[in-house]
């Protein structure tokens, strides 16, 4: 079972863990044997394709909001990066999923995820101004840095495929470069 504490999901919301997609999907074609090995021991390549695919969907839906409701200029370049991040990842992810015939299985931390996305996402709706731009990149800030948490922690010792282990070790620097950029608007706000 995934360590839900260890990835400080109270402050957790819409994060970019979902770059990794494409990657994680092209380490998920297992054989059955592979599979029943890894859910013994707790989790698989395909839960973490789909925490992946929640993930990426989460940050969409959390930059578009930030689009709508943000006037600050890089709270707004910020959300649209992880709009165009994130969309093309899913895009790519799709037609990998498809090609390899895996289906992400969905776990309690992709649940756990959407519940604090509906959350985060019905309290930026009632904010704006710098209120806004404050919960926004605040909860950005603390979602990058669970999601490399989760990544160095749980998924790359998790992985049990080559490719998606190496993949997620070298997403990892990209999680790092949002978090600057998060972290740097947040030291203007």
């Amino acid at each position: 079972m995934i360590k839900l504490n260890t990835i400080r999901l109270k402050n957790v919301s819409n994060g970019i863990i979902s770059i990794v997609a494409v990657v994680l999907f092209a380490g998920c074609s297992s054989v059955s044997t592979e599979k029943q090995a890894q859910e013994s021991m707790g989790i698989t390549d395909a839960n973490i394709a789909a925490i992946v695919v929640g993930a990426n969907k989460i940050d969409i839906s959390a930059g578009k909001i930030a689009l709508q409701r943000s006037n600050n200029l890089e709270v707004r370049k910020f959300a649209q990066l992880m709009i165009t991040d994130h969309n093309a990842v899913l895009d790519g992810a799709v037609k990998l999923v498809t090609k390899l015939g895996v289906t992400p299985v969905n776990n309690d931390l992709v649940a756990t995820l959407a519940e604090q996305s509906r959350k985060h996402e019905a309290s930026l709706r009632t904010l704006s101004g710098k209120a806004f731009d404050k919960k926004y990149i605040d909860h950005e800030v603390a979602y990058h840095v669970a999601v490399i948490d989760v990544i160095e922690k749980q998924l790359i010792p998790s992985a049990k495929n080559s490719e998606l282990k190496k993949a997620l070790i070298s997403v990892v620097p990209a999680f790092k470069a949002h978090l600057a950029h998060s972290q740097m608007i947040q030291s203007q706000l």
